[in-house]
């Protein structure tokens, strides 16, 4: 244990936190915006396998990594129009939707990749981007400012997010719409506009983070995340629906993947319990969403389809 606590290596795993944090923040913020609208999406993870595949496919054809990104964006606005339609123009189920959507992006994800790659082949990763002065800092250089551009984006869209939901008209609609849609409308607001826009923003972060994941990476297979999807619904809960309880909640579950990580690498946990072990953030996430149940509330419309009759 005394090997863990060492400057380097604390500092290592930092940067492993964060990196490892990057693709549940994007997830999570994008469902967060969603959510307050009223509307839950558990095809998340879906949507992050397709966009990661097609990241991926993109990068082994072209060696473009911002085409790839782009790509993995535009499949994640193609995913978000499906999932509008079915949810806020035909009123379907919401959490029956969200599952469909997760079993097509995980088969149809899984069919491509055997279809057009086979086997697993390593691409070029995102390169890191260091911060002139603050990259060379001792201590927090490293995990901070020595990161890749989209570990930069998905922090940077925290404060954004807020502004968005807090500052804005639209985001004022936003939460209108996901505690009483009712009132909404009859002041004007069009209800289903709204969750239109938001669910397309959503499943936008969702394509973002299956292409951060997927070129931290550098290399796909079938089922890569693995349920990430479902853990940044989670999040959503963990953070009571604000940004930044998000954050910490992304954060906080990339620490414990990357100390887990780390204390497998140094041999602090046994080989005959690893696996036992690597369930440590799933669990976490379990125990603070029992604990927190009771004490947030969840937007009043959550799951609520809108009918004006």
């Amino acid at each position: 244990m005394d090997d863990f606590f060492t400057t380097s290596v604390l500092v290592a795993t930092a940067a492993a936190a964060i990196r490892l944090a990057t693709p549940y923040l994007l997830a999570a913020l994008g469902e967060t915006i969603g959510q307050r609208s009223g509307v839950l999406n558990l095809g998340v993870d879906g949507v992050m396998l397709l966009s990661a595949f097609f990241a991926y496919w993109t990068v082994l054809s072209t060696g473009n990594l911002w085409l790839a990104v782009l790509v993995a964006l535009l499949v994640g606005l193609i995913m978000g129009v499906i999932y509008a339609v079915i949810t806020v123009f035909f009123e379907a189920t919401q959490g029956i939707s969200g599952i469909g959507i997760f079993i097509f992006g995980l088969g149809f994800s899984d069919l491509m990749f055997r279809q057009q790659v086979g086997t697993p082949k390593p691409v070029p990763r995102l390169p890191s981007v260091n911060i002139p002065f603050l990259a060379d800092l001792p201590y927090v250089g490293e995990p901070l400012f020595q990161r890749s551009l989209m570990t930069y984006l998905a922090f940077g869209l925290v404060p954004l997010t807020v502004v968005l939901l807090n500052k804005t008209t639209f985001g004022l609609n936003v939460r209108a719409v996901g505690e009483n849609p009712q009132a909404a409308d009859s002041l004007g607001v069009s209800v289903e506009r709204t969750r239109f826009a938001a669910i397309m923003i959503g499943n936008a972060f969702a394509g973002l983070a299956g292409a951060a994941l997927v070129l931290q990476l550098g290399i796909f297979q079938p089922n890569l995340t693995q349920g990430m999807g479902f853990i940044a619904v989670a999040l959503v809960y963990f953070g009571a629906w604000r940004p930044w309880g998000v954050m910490g909640g992304a954060l906080l579950y990339g620490v414990v993947n990357a100390t887990v990580l780390q204390w497998k690498a140094l041999g602090i946990i046994p080989v005959s319990i690893s696996d036992l072990a690597g369930m440590a953030p799933a669990i976490l996430t379990i125990g603070a969403l029992i604990l927190l149940a009771r004490r947030v509330h969840a937007p009043a419309a959550l799951t609520k389809p809108f009918s004006r009759h």
